[in-house]
C-alpha cells in the first residue's frame, strides 16, 4: 500500500505547525521550503487541511497558517483522511453472495492499522523529537 505525496507532505507539515508556538503564523513559502516543494501544491494540500479543521488561515501581507484551536493535537489517520478520503484500501474483486473471506481479512487489516494511526497523535512526535534535540 502506499500514500500519495501530497499525504507525505501534509504529516510534515502538521509536524511543523505543531512544533511552531501556537499563535504564531508561517508562510506557505517558510513551509513549502522546508520540504522542498512547490507552494502551489502545497497550498492544495493546506486548503485540505483547512477544510479539515485542522488548521486555520490568515490572509494578508502578515499571514499564515497554524494548528486549530478546534484540535490543536491531531492524529495521523485525520490528517490521511484529510488527504486521501476514507475509501477502503482494499476492495475485492469478485462478486460473492455471502462475502469474501479475503476481503475479510484485509479489512481487518485496515482496521488494526487505522486503530494504531487513530491513537499516534502528531504531539507525541513532537515530545520524541524534543526528547532527541537535548
Amino acid at each position: 500500500m502506499k500514500y500519495s505525496k501530497a499525504t507525505n507532505y501534509a504529516l510534515h507539515t502538521m509536524l511543523h505547525l505543531v512544533i511552531t508556538e501556537p499563535e504564531q503564523l508561517v508562510s506557505v513559502h517558510q513551509l513549502a521550503d522546508l520540504q522542498k516543494v512547490s507552494p502551489t501544491y502545497l497550498s492544495k494540500i493546506l486548503t485540505k487541511l483547512v477544510k479539515a479543521g485542522m488548521i486555520e488561515s490568515t490572509s494578508g501581507a502578515n499571514g499564515g497558517y497554524r494548528l486549530s484551536r478546534k484540535n490543536p493535537d491531531p492524529s495521523f489517520l485525520e490528517i490521511i483522511h484529510a488527504i486521501e478520503g476514507q475509501a477502503s484500501l482494499f476492495e475485492c474483486s469478485q462478486n460473492h453472495n455471502e462475502g469474501c473471506l479475503i476481503q475479510q481479512v484485509m479489512i481487518h487489516a485496515e482496521e488494526q492499522m487505522e486503530n494504531y494511526l487513530s491513537n499516534k497523535k502528531m504531539s507525541e512526535l513532537a515530545a520524541e523529537m524534543k526528547a532527541h534535540q537535548r
